[in-house]
């Protein structure tokens, strides 16, 4: 049995305005613009998303605006990053009540829970909702380190069926999990600005969930890895990486996604919030000289709303 999960599900910036509040307007289009490049889905509340600088009541917002472009046609993941089992639950039950279809969980981060507890953390959030649940493997945001034999037993838990590998190197790790869990309907998918996609295709992945601002580009790419045309997904990949690049470079990642969705024409500010950084003007030139390089194409007349 195929994941339900599966393929290019980008992580949705979160666009604002020159104040600082919510850009609604902007981000219906960064939807519209994934849902025409043939994404497999869309997340919110990632990292990618600025979540952590999300108010509870903001995150109903983005949910039900995304849920209502969206429309069904592709699944839409919420993130969950609270910091204890009770802070989770709460953020898997509002997801839930704003119509999201899956969920990717962090684990609590600000005190390390000890590796045994996390089967019981996963399980007790997957019995909290009917969502499915993805386990996010992040050890470089939150420090917590999760083994592939650990991994697999969270996989048996009802509910869990999925996860998100982006402790590197991920594509050895990628092989591992899959080895682990040894089951082709449990999703293991790859992270990290799909840096390493193509690697961790052919070590097991069935999907990656990068930023938003070039899945246009990169669908290209992994339908021709997938049909084994794999010299030319890697000419491709190779084109664009100077793209997946620039946008992992922490503390400014959130700028660099923004300031490419700017040039596109997608969203109309590059603001982000503390404690992401703004671009300084060195930086939004090297910025400029990978799109220009790139040359990277229009969006779609019928995102321009």
């Amino acid at each position: 049995m195929a994941p339900t999960l599966h393929g290019l599900m980008p992580i949705l910036a979160t666009p604002f305005d020159e104040s600082g509040a919510l850009d609604r307007q902007g981000l219906r289009r960064l939807v519209e613009f994934q849902l025409a490049s043939g994404v497999d889905g869309v997340a919110v509340f990632g990292m990618a998303s600025e979540g952590f600088a999300l108010t509870t009541e903001e995150r109903r917002t983005i949910l039900d605006d995304v849920v209502r472009v969206v429309d069904g046609r592709v699944p839409v993941i919420a993130g969950v990053n609270g910091t204890s089992t009770a802070t989770s639950i709460e953020q898997a039950l509002l997801a839930e009540e704003g119509g999201a279809d899956a969920l990717m969980v962090l684990p609590p981060f600000m005190v390390k829970p000890p590796a045994g507890t996390l089967v019981d953390f996963y399980g007790d959030v997957a019995d909290a909702t009917s969502l499915s649940v993805m386990v996010q493997d992040a050890p470089g945001v939150t420090g917590v380190v999760m083994a592939p034999a650990l991994i697999a037993e969270i996989a048996r838990l009802d509910g869990v069926d999925s996860v998100k590998v982006e402790a590197p190197p991920t594509a050895p790790k990628v092989g591992a999990v899959v080895a682990a869990i040894g089951d082709p309907a449990f999703a293991v998918l790859g992270g990290q600005n799909a840096q390493f996609c193509l690697e961790e295709y052919a070590r097991g992945a069935v999907g990656t969930m990068p930023a938003c601002e070039f899945p246009d580009l990169l669908g290209p790419v992994l339908a021709q890895f997938l049909e084994g045309r794999v010299d030319e997904a890697r000419a491709e990949f190779r084109r664009m990486l100077p793209l997946v690049l620039i946008g992992l470079q922490g503390g400014i990642a959130w700028a660099v996604h923004k300031e490419v969705l700017v040039a596109r024409g997608v969203i109309d500010h590059a603001t982000v919030r503390y404690p992401a950084s703004r671009l300084d003007a060195g930086s939004r030139a090297s910025v400029k000289l990978v799109i220009d390089e790139l040359a990277l194409p229009p969006i779609p007349a019928t995102v321009r709303v």
